[in-house]
């Protein structure tokens, strides 16, 4: 099974299995049998991956992003900053080889306070329009990690490069977007996902159900992924490269439903 093309996922140490206790020569009949009526030892006893442990580090930093989108709640024009703040500390997780708590903690604050400022923001002129964007990437998420867990979605080679151009191809519309707006060039409230339009309707209306199909797809990559890390024994400390891995895609969901929502209201 392929791994995700999740950078934060791209480490070979998910490909590492566990390692097996054994007897050793000159051990006594009694230690033998002693050493096999022990209990089988759990990932946490062997410092290994398991699913608890990532479901629990993904809901601490969930709890985090949820702190940081209180503050952006008061502060709304905090949004900018922070959306890049939080993209530098998203490719310093990325890059880092050994996965850090606090940075990954640091990311779901910054990621907590963008999003918090822009729903802010956008309830003003929207109301309700953030508890829609909640549930629809709520459903999104069960909806896939159900048909993931049935067997129902798997990832495959040929998807996954059809993702990944995809992706880099979104990546730079949407840095060439960015640097549009900050230039004054465009001055839309979303810029190019504003206009132009195609019978009338947003370019980012016509785009956005394809994001979001790439999104719910990242995150078959990401249960993949994990999957792998747990089956092969991968290192307990990956569990946090898994659960940032997870929040990235979340937050990705979440952002492209503001989007779409506003763009389909006003």
């Amino acid at each position: 099974m392929a791994l995700s093309s999740n950078p934060a996922f791209t480490n070979g140490a998910f490909k590492n299995s566990g390692e097996k206790a054994v007897a050793t020569p000159g051990m006594t009949a009694q230690q033998l049998d002693e050493l096999y009526s022990r209990p089988a030892a759990g990932p946490a006893e062997t410092d290994r991956m398991s699913y608890d442990d990532v479901i629990m580090k993904t809901v601490i930093t969930l709890v985090f992003v949820l702190a940081g989108a209180a503050v952006g709640f008061f502060l709304p024009g905090l949004y900018l900053p922070f959306a890049f703040v939080g993209f530098g500390l998203a490719l310093v997780n990325i890059f880092k080889k050994k996965p850090s708590a606090p940075l990954v903690l640091a990311y779901g604050v910054a990621q907590g306070i963008f999003i918090g400022g822009l729903s802010t923001i956008l309830e003003m002129r929207f109301p309700g329009i953030a508890f829609q964007a909640i549930i629809a990437t709520a459903v999104v998420f069960v909806v896939t990690l159900a048909l993931f867990a049935n067997g129902k979605v798997r990832a495959s080679k040929r998807a996954t490069k059809i993702f990944m151009i995809a992706g880099i191809s979104y990546a730079l519309f949407s840095l060439v977007n960015l640097g549009l707006q900050l230039t004054g060039v465009n001055n839309d409230a979303w810029g190019l996902f504003s206009s132009p339009t195609l019978f009338g309707i947003p370019l980012g209306l016509l785009i956005g159900p394809i994001v979001i199909l790439m999104a719910a797809y990242s995150l078959v990559l990401d249960f993949t992924a994990i999957q792998e890390g747990v089956r092969t024994g991968a290192p307990r400390i990956l569990g946090w490269r898994a659960a940032f891995g997870l929040v990235v895609t979340i937050v990705w969901l979440y952002t492209e439903f503001l989007r779409m929502i506003s763009l389909f209201r006003q």
